[in-house]
């Protein structure tokens, strides 16, 4: 059954899995005797570019410490591919391997779920379990993620995604698949792994988690064991991540959104996204820009679209992003939560459009880089009319949209895209 068929007739809601975790400074030096205790033999690595760095050799080196075998395969691209995937099914398979670990974030991790997936399906293409709970093998090899960014969530959900390179090469498709299969059975997050981590990416991820946790606060699931990790992710957010993107080495600054990222993965799981994933999932796919840059310059955008049916929520959030709210209704509280979500983004140097986003904007930019002929035919982000009409038409096909609180459709859709191409942020705000 589908999100859209679940959201309509039943009170009933479900509740996912999350696999057991180790959170905190050194829990990195724990995988080897960790893995041993799984019964790991012969693992497959999976990484993005990390090989040259010690975060990667210091876990290879403490896992054959422990007698244990590694493959490493380090060539997991931002925003995964299909081809990424099953590269890896293959290395896997030729070396005989009975385990995984990913390294790195999102990416590495969506990866790698979808590869222990086409695994226990002997290899059938990973394209074939998009959607809800598609996979039909439970028993898929033992996978251990360990994060090196404060966004992602993937090391903790049941969520994975996957841009296909088989489609149209001028509609490129980027997917969420869902699957309890999926899910990890060790999560690792030590926010000293994250003390290397880029300026801009550092705040780009960190919006990711803005996003993960407000999108199930005001989902139309309104999942209320959701609500307060959500809105506690929101506040550890704003009071962390200018320490964290500013000051990389900053223990409490990263070890907060650590926190962030971990629990609000843990909201969304089971209480849903909305369209500032699904823009975000549908730039990536036309222009392969990273996902966190993507959600932070849609949030603002989206949260202004559902605040009309949701006042209330954004003015909790308000408060818990640090705003004094005595003295004010809900709607205006809602407003200041708006103007202290582009003060964030303005205070981390986020560009403020996707127009905006050139091939020296940010570190993780892949513009003209991607593996179909548009991303050839495409090196900027235009914004004009053609533009904004594929993003939102593959908006309206999103796994994410059903869960937005607000209804969605090309006309009500369309000018939120726009908006996120070409808008002025300062508009929202008059």
């Amino acid at each position: 059954m589908q999100v859209d068929e679940l959201l309509k007739p039943f009170p009933i809601k479900e509740f996912h899995p999350f696999p057991r975790a180790l959170l905190g400074p050194g829990s990195h030096e724990l995988i080897g005797p960790e893995a041993l205790k799984m019964g790991f033999k012969k693992t497959l690595i999976m990484t993005s570019g990390l090989r040259g760095t010690d975060i990667v050799h210091k876990i290879s080196e403490s896992m054959k410490w422990h007698g244990i075998e590694t493959v490493i395969y380090d060539q997991v691209e931002s925003n995964p591919k299909d081809y990424n995937v099953m590269d890896a099914v293959k290395l896997y398979q030729e070396n005989t391997c009975d385990s995984f670990v990913s390294i790195g974030g999102g990416s590495s991790h969506d990866a790698c779920k979808g590869a222990r997936i086409s695994v226990a399906h002997d290899g059938r293409n990973v394209n074939e379990f998009e959607g809800f709970n598609q996979s039909e093998n439970p028993k898929n090899p033992p996978h251990i993620a360990v994060s090196t960014t404060a966004g992602t969530g993937s090391e903790t959900s049941w969520a994975y995604v996957i841009t296909d390179t088989t489609t149209d090469p001028n509609n490129p498709h980027k997917y969420v698949a869902f699957d309890d299969n999926s899910v990890a059975t060790l999560a690792i997050d030590d926010p000293v792994l994250y003390f290397d981590c880029p300026i801009d990416f550092t705040a780009q991820c960190g919006f990711d988690v803005l996003a993960h946790a407000s999108e199930p606060y005001v989902s139309r699931l309104n999942f209320e064991p959701s609500l307060g990790n959500a809105l506690r992710a929101i506040e550890l957010t704003a009071e962390n991540l200018r320490a964290a993107v500013w000051n990389g080495q900053d223990l409490p600054g990263r070890e907060g959104m650590m926190y962030a990222q971990y629990i609000a993965a843990q909201a969304f799981n089971s209480g849903g996204l909305g369209i500032i994933h699904s823009i975000s999932h549908a730039v990536s796919a036309f222009y392969d820009t990273h996902h966190g840059l993507n959600n932070a310059i849609a949030l603002p955008r989206v949260w202004a679209f559902n605040m009309p049916v949701a006042y209330k929520r954004f003015a909790k959030i308000a408060t818990a992003m640090g705003v004094d709210t005595t003295h004010m209704t809900d709607v205006q509280a809602a407003e200041a939560a708006l103007a202290a979500s582009i003060r964030l983004l303005r205070d981390v140097g986020i560009p403020e459009k996707f127009t905006d986003v050139t091939q020296d904007s940010y570190s993780k930019n892949r513009l003209g880089q991607g593996p179909t002929k548009f991303y050839e035919n495409e090196k900027t982000i235009t914004g004009n009319d053609a533009d904004v009409d594929r993003i939102t038409n593959h908006v309206l096909g999103d796994a994410c949209t059903p869960g937005n609180p607000k209804e969605c459709t090309f006309t009500t859709v369309r000018p939120v895209v726009d908006h996120c191409l070409n808008g002025d942020l300062d508009d929202l705000l008059s």
